[in-house]
């Protein structure tokens, strides 16, 4: 299993067009820390996602945050791509929105079909989407976020009801909880506690499952949500500490710069404006 974050997404949303050529299988599985969903536009390919999946144009393939997954086959194709931060999106309010990815996790299939009339609808959004994400300020996160919602809703409305025998899956569980509570003082006990499990078994199931423990995906929604705010707000680096679940500021400048090639926040942040 590797862990790819090559491509995780400075902001909480990001989106692109690109090209997607492979013509022999990917060596092996990756996960990302971030949830990714890409319209086909052109071309076929084929990936593997629980089992092996075929992508024409038209269709959305949609990749959960720790979905191991990897590509057997594109030849010319070309697909809308956009990533986001399921962390910072994730509210009692949207969870609807959400729901298919969860789905995705335990057992559905990863390809929605877009209906005919709504799909240079979906792309006119992606199209804008990309568009607004290289802007900064809190005007453009807005933007972003709207969005975002409008193209999780086309995909909700085009997703088929979840079937029966899909049935619970833990590790789905545990990534939906700590994308809904990772923002917080949130542990790996309460999170083991919570699915009526011991630590040891969550941290092991994980590991396993995603390439990452429960305490590492804590951290990678947690790092996410602080770049959204060091980009598209003012706040001081001690109150963005607080807001991702740092009591102490110390401890987030330490665990964001494990994470940032060295770069403290304020660093981080002063190189992007």
């Amino acid at each position: 299993m590797r862990v790819d974050d090559s491509g995780a997404p400075e902001g909480s949303v990001t989106a692109a067009r690109w090209r997607w050529s492979c013509p022999s299988p990917s060596p092996q599985p990756v996960t990302h820390g971030h949830a990714v969903l890409g319209l086909a536009l052109s071309g076929r390919a084929r990936v593997e996602q629980h089992c092996e999946w075929r992508l024409e144009p038209g269709q959305v393939l949609l990749v959960p945050a720790g979905q191991p997954h990897r590509t057997l086959e594109a030849a010319d194709s070309e697909l809308y791509g956009v990533g986001f931060c399921v962390s910072c999106f994730a509210s009692e309010e949207n969870a609807c929105l959400l729901e298919p990815f969860q789905r995705v996790r335990r057992g559905a299939s990863p390809v929605v079909a877009l209906p005919s009339e709504r799909q240079s609808h979906f792309e006119l959004l992606c199209r804008e989407l990309e568009r607004v994400s290289a802007r900064r300020g809190r005007g453009a996160l807005t933007a972003q976020r709207s969005l975002l919602t409008l193209i999780l809703d086309e995909i909700a409305q085009a997703s088929p009801i979840a079937g029966e025998g899909l049935g619970e899956c833990l590790t789905a569980d545990c990534l939906r909880l700590i994308e809904q509570r990772c923002l917080g003082p949130f542990s790996l006990g309460e999170l083991a506690a919570s699915v009526g499990r011991s630590p040891a078994h969550v941290t092991t199931l994980l590991r396993r499952q995603t390439g990452r423990s429960a305490h590492q995906w804590i951290v990678v929604g947690r790092m996410a949500e602080a770049r959204r705010r060091l980009l598209h707000s003012d706040e001081l680096v001690e109150v963005i500490a607080e807001r991702v679940g740092y009591q102490d500021p110390t401890s987030f400048i330490r665990m964001f710069r494990k994470h940032h090639a060295g770069l403290t926040p304020a660093a981080w942040r002063s190189a992007r404006l």
